[in-house]
């Protein structure tokens, strides 16, 4: 028994050459590269092994030019923004310590050198950062102040009688902790101290010097200390580690000046006066970080609905009355389980996309400071929501598979282990949350990268508040008049009508901004402290966030598909589109009751709607996952191969 939909065939080659878009050749270089590296090789050996075979893998990686494309084109690379994050995304479906480790190397580690750094630091580092044979390290967090950067305390105070930095760490809960290369590997670290200078002492705030911390045969070079982090969860091919520093002296060139500098004299000089912004400006730069994970999490949700969807139309379990078993995708609850993550994916590889079209228009300086801001906030919110589902997806698709979900070999245990640490790195989801709705509430002032409690709730005191009570007071009054003329339908033409799928997405973001804002404002007023306001409305300020987020990422998906030139394919698309934002929509509709922009009875007839597309998707599973095209030797999981006896698809 099935349930299959009428109308023409999706075509698995066509999709996937729609999903991979206008950096195909890239995707398909990266994933014969991948298969080429023979991924098993990691599998049953030990830890120091798996590290050994890593920085293998990505030694081969960047000599063969695969991790150079973000690179300028006079050190061996590509300058190509956009297609090194495509290489990244596309790595993903392999190794995830392979993928971290190049992440460490190519993206934080020497994207810290190609965007703080001057001419001289690129001449000097780059070409060892693109063939390794510099290996580096981001040394950022410390074991005191992980999501708090502005205020880590580490400092690099200038000596001018010696022309020289002196890297130090004043106390232990100032060590540099989660190092990615530190523990094994790492030459040479790009470390963001405190820095400190002038007659007086003074603190300009945190700024980056690059630290040698091993010497030519491995050893620490003096006044380093170096600890390895131990067994993790997952990414046990990657050396994570914790860095000392004990008045370790480098010259004063080491300083990255691109944004602030240091004469011999220790006179300090920057371009940009105000040391909140001079210091967001500087992590602005460091963005590309934050886009790649959350490229790398979709792809991860890629493998495990990859695996659990081949698997359930292979799998038959109970017999219906015509004596034949069912498969697994055709009960109602395996679909409810399966494919609203499907069509999430889907959408979320439409904002990536997006985004990282943003993100290279911004490197190549085509866009204003507003669209900057704007651009640090998406890639905030969707690193965070792309991540939470990546870990949700994975989990969810481990029960779908039952017991042989639980087997080594089909690799949910390694894809969960592995990819745990993306909530939580390159941002923490909730504090980045944070970030988004600061954004949403300031209008994108000055202030607006300030994730310090007390600096995020500065803006009451100024017009922005009221501004947003205001702007999106009118939007509602708009939409109540329309809602008066235009009374709410209860039938299914009304839910499949694209305008009012993504109004009820917009109308959830702006009312649930106007509500905190009013909420802020109403507190200040009465005389409270702005920070316990604050404090008292966070998880407010959170929802709005989350909410505006999902509108990026359902306008997004909804873009993408209005552009499609196939009509065929245009047409399998809207559908899961339509999945897409009604589950959205679903999942929310106790927030929509309570507002009055759903009635009982409508909210009755979404999820029917959305039970009727569960049907149509359906058909289209093995085609929507095959299009991810992911070799068998890259996704190694036995009940999600493609290349098996049995490999037609139930239908």
């Amino acid at each position: 028994m099935s349930t299959v939909a009428a109308g023409p065939t999706l075509d698995a080659v066509a999709l996937r050459r729609w999903l991979d878009g206008e950096h195909r050749e890239i995707r398909e270089q990266v994933r014969e590269r991948l298969v080429g590296l023979d991924l098993a090789q990691a599998d049953g050996i030990s830890r120091a092994e798996y590290r050994e075979l890593v920085l293998g893998w990505a030694t081969e990686l960047g000599r063969s030019g695969e991790t150079a494309l973000g690179f300028p084109r006079r050190y061996g690379g590509e300058a190509n923004i956009a297609g090194s994050i495509a290489s990244f995304e596309t790595m993903a479906h392999g190794d995830l310590s392979l993928l971290v480790k190049c992440g460490v190397q190519f993206g934080l580690f020497g994207g810290a050198i190609l965007q703080l750094g001057t001419e001289r630091h690129h001449d000097e580092y780059l070409r060892g950062v693109i063939d390794v044979t510099i290996p580096g390290c981001f040394a950022m967090s410390e074991s005191a102040h992980g999501s708090d950067v502005q205020n880590v305390h580490t400092t690099a105070t200038y000596d001018p009688a010696t022309h020289e930095f002196v890297v130090h760490t004043p106390h232990d809960g100032a060590h540099k902790e989660w190092i990615g290369n530190a523990a094994t590997h790492g030459r040479v670290a790009v470390v963001f101290a405190q820095l400190i200078t002038g007659e007086a002492q003074e603190s300009y705030g945190v700024h980056a010097v690059v630290v040698p911390i091993r010497d030519a045969d491995g050893n620490p070079t003096p006044g380093v200390r170096i600890d390895d982090c131990g067994d993790k969860m997952g990414l046990q091919g990657v050396d994570n580690g914790r860095l000392w520093f004990d008045q370790v002296r480098v010259p004063r060139e080491a300083l990255l000046d691109r944004f602030a500098s240091v004469a011999g004299d220790g006179t300090y000089t920057s371009a940009i006066e105000n040391p909140d912004r001079r210091f967001f400006t500087m992590l602005g730069t460091l963005v590309q970080g934050r886009v790649s994970v959350g490229g790398a999490a979709i792809s991860v949700a890629k493998n495990a609905l990859t695996i659990a969807i081949r698997h359930a139309l292979r799998r038959r379990q109970f017999t219906a009355p015509d004596g034949e078993e069912i498969l697994l995708l055709d009960y109602r609850t395996h679909q409810r389980r399966l494919l609203p993550l499907l069509a999430r994916t889907y959408a979320l590889h439409a904002a990536q996309e997006q985004l990282v079209a943003k993100l290279d228009a911004a490197f190549s300086g085509d866009v204003g400071e507003r669209a900057r801001r704007e651009l640090e906030a998406h890639a905030a919110g969707i690193k965070a929501l792309s991540t939470w589902h990546g870990s949700a997806t994975v989990q969810a698709c481990r029960e779908a598979c039952g017991g042989l979900g639980y087997l080594s070999e089909n690799r949910f245990a390694s894809l969960k282990g592995d990819s745990e640490i993306f909530t939580t790195f390159e941002g923490d989801n909730t504090v980045l949350l944070q970030l988004v709705g600061k954004s949403l509430l300031t209008g994108y002032k000055d202030q607006f990268g300030d994730l310090d409690p007390l600096g995020m709730v500065g803006f009451v005191a100024g017009q922005a508040l009221k501004d947003v009570v205001e702007k999106t007071a009118v939007r509602q009054v708009a939409q109540t008049l329309v809602d008066v003329v235009v009374p709410a339908r209860d039938d299914d033409s009304e839910m499949l009508d694209r305008g009012e799928q993504l109004l009820l997405l917009r109308y959830r973001s702006e009312r649930v901004l106007a509500s905190v804002a009013r909420r802020l404002e109403r507190g200040i007023d009465e005389g409270h402290p702005a920070f316990e306001v604050f404090r008292a409305c966070q998880d407010h300020v959170l929802a709005a966030a989350r909410a505006e987020i999902e509108c990026v990422i359902g306008e997004a998906f909804a873009a993408r598909v209005a552009a499609c030139e196939d009509p065929v394919l245009k047409l399998h698309m809207e559908r899961l589109c339509d999945l897409h934002l009604l589950s959205t929509i679903e999942a929310d509709r106790a927030w929509y009751l309570e507002h009055g922009r759903l009635s009982p009875s409508r909210a009755k007839t979404l999820t029917r709607t959305v039970n009727r597309i569960l049907n149509e998707v359906r058909a289209d599973a093995w085609a929507l996952v095959d299009a991810f095209g992911i070799p068998d030797a890259v996704l190694r999981a036995p009940i999600g191969l493609l290349d098996q006896a049995d490999r037609t698809p139930g239908l």
